[in-house]
């Protein structure tokens, strides 16, 4: 089949990258792909995906977002001559964003068959009763990210299985998947003994809604009272100067690094130095660095909401702390140095616990949601 997927960016954040795994999945199944982004994009993501089998059209060449009845003429001018280049048999619309306007205009452009991906729970939104009327007039399927988003959208949810069966329409939970190629170090990893000088880490966008703000303070106080610890920053983002700044003035700078935003393929390389990865999210749809943290042997301390207490399974994988408290943070870390045998069971069951979260599966998920549809 024919497909288009549509997003309204490429940049370099988890939902780019999990639309790239659909873009590997539908490839491997046989599909003909074609990615259409409406605003801002960066060359390196545009390259992954065209080398990912997709063929790829920027509807804004210069990259720049067009809002209010522009951007809703901009966006049905270029959807229009997308859909007439390639002629898709099923238009994939990733994030519902800009306020589902793609989804509409798709819809009176005479598409018939609309398959809409959301990667947030529906706190973000006001209202659902645009929601649930383009669920039930607009689109085939609506997949969630996780059961607790497709809840908060709809009030129940199911995952999505080979043996589900579609009706008219449908709401279903297909959980994201690590990154094609990024695979889980089952077969390599042993764990080390349990050792008091523990490495903290954090990969991720440095922003406020990352909770970006809160680690340098819990890392400080924990380094109080376990001195020879240290902090590997991955990422880049607004907040950067700000945490900098708090590493000097809690006296903890010698002990941080920051190494910048680093590409996909040196992730695993990062994770293998941490031993525990802070998420202190304020608004997390799935989780991406959660999975990717598991599948290389780290234990997860993430905050207790949107998606994470589902991904991060309390006790088993990770501790879950409260939101926005770094006391908590500080807390839950210092559980994992003083329990020895807390630390070594979560780390040894991250390698089996992960494997659900396989990119096989989800390749094997949306093939066969796409040969029902």
């Amino acid at each position: 089949m024919r497909v288009l997927i549509c997003i309204p960016c490429l940049m370099t954040g988890g939902t780019e990258i999990l639309t790239l795994n659909l873009v590997h999945s539908l490839v491997h199944g046989g599909h003909d792909v074609t990615t259409a982004c409406y605003f801002e994009y960066s060359d390196d993501m545009v390259q992954r995906y065209k080398k990912a089998g997709s063929k790829v059209v920027l509807c804004s060449k210069d990259g720049i977002r067009t809002g209010g009845i522009k951007g809703i003429m901009f966006l049905f001018v270029h959807l229009r001559m997308v859909l007439k280049m390639c002629k898709p048999d099923i238009v994939h619309v990733q994030y519902m964003a800009p306020g589902a306007i793609p989804i509409i205009l798709l819809k009176l452009l005479g598409v018939k068959t609309i398959v809409a991906t959301v990667h947030t729970a529906a706190d973000i939104y006001p209202s659902l009763k645009l929601v649930h009327f383009i669920q039930r007039y607009c689109v085939k399927v609506w997949t969630c990210i996780t059961q607790r988003a497709e809840e908060s959208f709809f009030g129940t949810s199911q995952l999505y299985t080979t043996d589900t069966i579609l009706k008219k329409h449908n709401h279903f939970t297909i959980y994201n998947s690590l990154p094609y190629g990024m695979q889980s170090e089952s077969s390599k990893f042993q764990v080390q003994s349990f050792r008091k000088l523990m490495t903290i880490g954090v990969v991720s966008r440095l922003e406020h809604i990352k909770g970006m703000d809160l680690v340098i303070p819990a890392f400080a106080k924990v380094k109080q009272s376990n001195p020879e610890i240290d902090l590997i920053i991955v990422g880049d983002g607004s907040l950067k100067d700000l945490m900098q700044h708090q590493a000097i003035d809690l006296k903890c700078s010698e002990s941080v690094r920051f190494v910048g935003r680093q590409p996909q393929e040196e992730l695993n390389k990062w994770y293998r130095q941490m031993d525990v990865v802070l998420m202190p999210s304020r608004s997390e749809g799935f989780g991406l660095t959660a999975i990717e943290a598991m599948a290389n042997g780290c234990v997860v301390v993430a905050s207790n909401v949107g998606g994470l207490p589902e991904i991060v399974e309390d006790g088993r994988v990770g501790l879950l702390h409260a939101n926005e408290s770094v006391d908590d943070i500080v807390e839950k870390v210092n559980v994992l140095f003083d329990d020895e045998q807390m630390y070594v069971q979560m780390k040894e069951y991250t390698q089996v616990y992960v494997q659900q979260y396989s990119f096989k599966n989800f390749s094997e998920l949306f093939n066969d949601l796409y040969k029902k549809i």
